[in-house]
């Protein structure tokens, strides 16, 4: 079978990551890859041995024939990115946050759905290790209907060291880790109902929130309560760990520090992890992310191969992007938002 060419828009930090989490499928060839730095790009094309480089989109567009790009840049250039992809008739693959905005990322989805594209949204943390078992242990019904959830994500992790743009986002916790906690709720627990959020800004130096608290009503009933901050000074250091309680009728999951999953109901408790796998490539501190860009990808290829439909298609990951902004709109307005009006 045919390879699936395609090419990597952007050569920052995640795509030291992204790269050879593809280079794992031998369906698919990385053909070229884009950044306006050229030596940045030409150090990346060194690193993983791809064979073109550019510095112009409209060159690597016109010259390579592509079947996808995957966009790996800075979210104010996703839009106009996607948008140059969709009218050339490719699939795209896109990081989150999907866009800056609500309305620009309401367009980018109209654009690729006019254009008959694909377009799918690099939610990775949907697909770690643990939080797929604990979906699996949730779905058995050994905790019966769940009615409360906690998902947290809380550390003193000096982000700003490997992303120091971070530190000028206007917006920060609820686009960065909060695109991903929010669409962990969403993957878990269905829909929202309402919301209600708080913010903070801790560290002195920031423009942005680092804490975010947001309660809320699944349109099932179940009350879930999403923590993010990146000011916490706990007694156990979780980054890139989400801990995450599920209580039901029967009893209650709970995923813990280092993978650990527990399940309590009338008859004990019960215990085990959900290591995630290591790759060669990979850090092993951070197997936990890394290892899900992989299975991430390996959904989105399914769909791309015509397999299966993805689950980060980008019209499901639109209501992840309303949440996030309904919650800014919760923080700004201090009221409780209510989704089905929410249209920003």
């Amino acid at each position: 079978m045919r390879k699936l060419k395609f090419a990597v828009i952007g050569t920052g930090f995640w795509a030291n990551y992204q790269i050879p989490a593809w280079q794992e499928f031998e369906e698919v060839e990385l053909v070229a890859v884009y950044n306006r730095t050229r030596s940045k790009a030409e150090a990346i094309a060194q690193k993983f041995g791809i064979p073109r480089v550019y510095d112009q989109t409209n060159d690597l567009l016109e010259n390579e024939a592509l079947d996808f790009v995957d966009i790996i840049t800075d979210v104010d250039t996703h839009h106009p990115f996607t948008l140059t992809a969709a009218q050339k008739a490719l699939h795209i693959i896109c990081q989150k946050p999907m866009a800056p905005t609500w309305n620009l990322s309401k367009e980018m989805v109209q654009a690729c759905e006019a254009a008959q594209v694909k377009y799918f949204i690099h939610e990775n943390f949907r697909w770690q290790s643990p939080i797929r078992r604990l979906k699996k242990l949730m779905d058995s019904g050994i905790i019966g209907s769940v009615f409360k959830a906690k998902v947290s994500f809380c550390s003193a992790f000096p982000v700003f060291e490997n992303q120091p743009f971070l530190k000028d986002l206007k917006q920060f916790i609820l686009t960065d880790i909060g695109s991903h906690i929010l669409d962990i709720c969403r993957f878990l627990l269905g829909e929202v109902d309402t919301l209600y959020c708080l913010t903070a800004r801790i560290h002195p130096n920031i423009q942005g929130e680092d804490v975010a608290n947001v309660l809320m009503k699944m349109k099932n009933g179940v009350h879930c309560y999403a923590e993010m901050s990146y000011a916490s000074l706990l007694e156990k250091e979780a980054f890139p760990q989400t801990l995450i309680l599920l209580e039901g009728e029967k009893g209650s999951i709970s995923l813990g520090h280092n993978y650990e999953l527990r399940v309590s109901t009338a008859q004990g408790t019960e215990l085990e992890w959900a290591n995630p796998f290591i790759y060669a490539w990979s850090d092993p501190a951070y197997a936990l992310v890394h290892a899900s860009i992989v299975d991430c990808h390996r959904d989105i290829l399914s769909d791309l191969l015509g397999q299966k439909t993805a689950e980060t298609i980008g019209r499901d990951n639109l209501e992840t992007v309303r949440l996030v902004h309904a919650c800014y709109h919760s923080a700004s307005t201090n009221q409780v938002v209510y989704l089905k009006d929410f249209d920003e």
